[in-house]
């Protein structure tokens, strides 16, 4: 390790900043173009530099002072040190540079970023991190880059529900029977603000625990589950569901289901990616990685023929009963991979489009079925601009194009990027 001053150009995926020290790139995490910092180098490879900031010897002028004390610490932001304008700036340019350099997007289909209504207190979701230690019991999240808890009173983008919620379950759970066997709480909120919270528990005192805790849930209000190592989950008190509302529907998602942490974009994402499909009566869309329904019911809403493929079986029971009770037809649901099911469902001709929401980790098993099924538009929702770009690579060697690319801040005062592209054959 050594320690070296460098000037930061630019912000990189990821995050960090970016300066060059002999012709070699320096990643610093936490800092800012304009920056001029002292920092340690703890990684040197061949090609680039990993450092860590000792000093900010002079600050960029676009530097601001952080929201939150534990920024800097904590591992879940990286960008409150900049403006909310300047974030957006670079999300811009970040996801439009990676597209034109990995997958030769041009300059004519980047649209630009649609901005997040709030920049604060936007989450709904949240896994709280928990450890008993000789200081007492801690609730909080990682320690940038370790596993280590940092003992937190609340989140400013977290929904303020949340952090209420989050103050009762501390005295509760740390003053309860067993904390140290207690090692997460899943918070989430839903649109009408009912809070859910399912409690990760490995220890020997679960009928105990769950006796308390549902005296504890009755009283708060705060639906509540206990899951004990991997056994069955007990449903301790409250509603079941989390409901959100979308295009004029009510769509529920169990614990440990998945929905988009921002529901106020998510409205504006779901809106942005079925709006680039010419849906009309008869119109079939294969809707793959569907979730408990987020694009599905929408799509259906406005007339479309929906098949859902999702791995993940409680989402596609939320999925169906989701349809039942907004009334909606003209849907059908499959618990299985998404890998195959463009040809399993219906063949090189048996959908008009295919709107695919996948993880981080991108579809990349299912682009060859794209490419041999061959739907005249593929909408891709991604959370990960450079597995989009793999994705999109022989897509486009194969026949298609991209006709816009546009990014989401689904998450202000992080670096994360959603997107939506639309695909023409």
């Amino acid at each position: 390790m050594r320690d070296v001053v460098v000037e930061i150009d630019a912000l990189t995926i990821g995050g960090a900043g970016i300066g060059r020290l002999d012709g070699k790139a320096v990643f610093v995490p936490l800092s800012a173009p304009g920056d001029r910092v002292l920092c340690r180098i703890m990684r040197d490879k061949k090609r680039y530099c990993e450092a860590e900031i000792l000093e900010v010897l002079s600050p960029s002028s676009e530097r601001q002072a952080p929201l939150c004390p534990h920024f800097g610490r904590c591992g879940g932001c990286q960008w409150q040190h900049l403006p909310d304008e300047l974030q957006g700036h670079w999300k811009q340019r970040l996801f439009a540079d990676l597209l034109s350099r990995q997958a030769g997007v041009p300059e004519s289909a980047r649209a630009p970023l649609l901005r997040a209504p709030s920049a604060w207190g936007y989450r709904s979701r949240a896994q709280i991190k928990c450890r008993m230690t000789p200081e007492g019991f801690l609730m909080g999240f990682y320690r940038r880059a370790t596993h280590d808890v940092i003992d937190i009173k609340g989140c400013p983008v977290l929904d303020n529900r949340l952090n209420a919620a989050w103050t009762l379950l501390r005295e509760a759970l740390g003053g309860g029977c067993d904390p140290a066997g207690i090692f997460q709480v899943d918070l989430g909120v839903g649109d009408a603000g009912a809070i859910r919270a399912l409690i990760h528990y490995e220890g020997s005192r679960s009928s105990e625990l769950a006796a308390g805790l549902r005296q504890f849930g009755l009283q708060a209000g705060i639906s509540l589950f206990l899951l004990e190592g991997r056994k069955a989950m007990l449903h301790l008190c409250g509603e079941r569901d989390l409901y959100l509302e979308l295009e004029g529907l009510r769509l529920g998602y169990g614990p440990g289901g998945f929905s988009q942490i921002n529901l106020q974009q998510n409205r504006a994402l779901v809106d942005l990616a079925i709006g680039a499909l010419p849906v009309a009566q008869s119109y079939r869309v294969l809707d793959l990685f569907c979730g408990m329904g987020n694009f599905s019911l929408p799509l259906a809403r406005r007339g479309a023929k929906v098949v859902g493929v999702e791995d993940f079986a409680p989402s596609i029971r939320s999925a169906r009963i989701n349809a039942s009770n907004n009334a909606l037809s003209g849907l059908d649901f499959f618990a299985e991979s998404a890998e195959g099911a463009l040809l399993r469902r219906g063949g090189t001709s048996g959908f008009d489009a295919v709107l695919l929401d996948p993880p981080r980790s991108g579809a990349a098993a299912v682009v060859p079925e794209l490419l041999q099924g061959a739907p005249k538009r593929i909408i891709y929702v991604s959370c990960d601009p450079a597995t989009l770009a793999r994705d999109l690579k022989p897509l486009l060697a194969g026949g298609y194009r991209v006709e816009w690319a546009r990014p989401v801040d689904m998450f202000p005062q992080t670096h994360h990027i959603e997107s939506v592209t639309r695909i023409d054959k």
